[in-house]
């Protein structure tokens, strides 16, 4: 299988979507990808990379082809917004002149923003190649919840959009099951929607020993530790009044790895309450990621109040279930749903700090051989859901289905 992956993000940028270009690669087929100059989460491109510079490259086996986008920069709003569409204007123009060969089917990696599927139907028209569309981010749903946009013509504008896209694609795979019905609302039959969760990086499983020599020097006591992106969907206001509510408990910490749009404010504001249990520990490569699961005692996994966010299966829900660490769960739906199913950790509502502070005091208070079985529910309820191989194996048989029915309706 020739097997053209369009992806805003991709390697050296940490997403799921370098996994699956990786798999593929390894079970026998040719992989390239069509992405953008590396830029996320910092804003400005990586070093050794630019406008003009690496516009095409080898990793692992896969062929990466970069298309000239704007630096997504910091302050969001406007930039965010010039980021989104200069990537699906260069990159449509790259899938139309600039890719070699041919391709038997494409494969559409879709966090925000849904116009990453435009230059994946300018090269399903060029090759008559069918479009596999992954939608882990529902628009323009999330363009309004994490965006902040309201102008009703803006959103019905994305939303004709979406339409358009569903409609020339030849599946639509939901990360969450809560998607089927607003991807239907689209006009996507049932018989054109497979359910597709995300899995969690081969690296994350649990740890029998901590590598100190990845990590920072922790603090001693109870840890609970927020890893990711520290943005508006996060509710990092809640997480912050949660700490409030405890501040009379100097044993217990907050442990932050990570960055985003937030991470300046949060710290602001951590300051200027004197909140000294709360430590921003900056950026750390994915492999040391499983080490500060390990070293911690509670992995956190919060979302605002929105509607959108309870469709929704957090990205690094996975990570946290394949690493057998308790979890405390601050959000509606499915997320929580899975939590609570699993018997992976505590779970709350959204927004709700008081609660997550005593859930916090609840798992703290937990026998340690209680806390590890909770780990454990979650790392059995991950292999039994989420497991890479699985999943893969669903994938490829969908690609060489989408392939053999596009031959036969030539």
């Amino acid at each position: 299988m020739k097997l053209l992956i369009v992806s805003q993000y991709f390697w050296p940028e940490n997403f799921r979507v370098n996994d699956l270009a990786e798999a593929f690669k390894t079970r026998g087929h040719e992989v390239t990808v069509l992405t953008g100059i590396p830029n996320y989460p910092v804003g400005r491109f990586f070093e050794g990379y630019g406008f003009f510079q690496r516009k095409r490259e080898t990793w692992r086996g896969v062929e990466i082809v970069r298309a000239p986008l704007l630096a997504r920069g910091s302050g969001g709003g406007i930039r965010l917004g010039l980021n989104y569409l200069s990537f699906a204007w260069f990159a449509s123009i790259v899938a139309r002149f600039r890719l070699r060969g041919s391709f038997d089917a494409i494969f559409v990696f879709e966090v925000s923003p849904v116009s990453v599927g435009i230059p994946a139907i300018v090269a399903s028209r060029r090759f008559n190649a069918p479009i596999l569309f992954w939608v882990l981010d529902l628009w323009p749903e999330s363009l309004s919840a994490a965006g902040g946009l309201r102008s009703p013509r803006v959103l019905h504008a994305v939303d004709r959009l979406v339409k358009w896209i569903y409609k020339n694609s030849y599946r639509v795979l939901v990360q969450s099951r809560a998607f089927v019905p607003e991807v239907k609302r689209h006009g996507v039959p049932d018989s054109r929607i497979h359910y597709f969760p995300s899995w969690g990086e081969s690296l994350f499983q649990p740890m029998q020993q901590v590598d100190a020599t990845l990590l920072p020097t922790l603090p001693q006591g109870f840890k609970v530790l927020f890893a990711g992106n520290i943005g508006e969907a996060q509710d990092l206001p809640a997480v912050l009044k949660a700490v409030e509510y405890l501040q009379n408990r100097s044993d217990i910490h907050w442990l932050i790895v990570g960055d985003g749009r937030m991470a300046a404010w949060a710290q602001k504001e951590v300051y200027q309450r004197g909140l000294s249990q709360v430590h921003f520990l900056g950026r750390y490569p994915l492999e040391a990621m499983p080490h500060f699961y390990a070293a911690s005692d509670a992995l956190l996994l919060s979302l605002k109040r929105e509607s959108i966010f309870a469709l929704t299966i957090p990205g690094k829900l996975q990570s946290y279930l394949a690493c057998a660490r308790p979890i405390l769960a601050m959000l509606d739906g499915e997320g929580a749903r899975i939590v609570q199913e699993s018997g992976s950790g505590l779970a709350c509502p959204a927004g709700d700090a008081e609660a997550l502070a005593n859930q916090v005091l609840k798992l703290a208070a937990m026998p340690e051989l209680e806390r590890q079985a909770m780990g454990l529910s979650g790392l059995q309820y991950y292999k039994m859901n989420f497991d890479q191989t699985r999943l893969f194996d669903q994938l490829e048989a969908w690609l060489e289905n989408a392939i053999q029915e596009s031959k036969d309706t030539k």
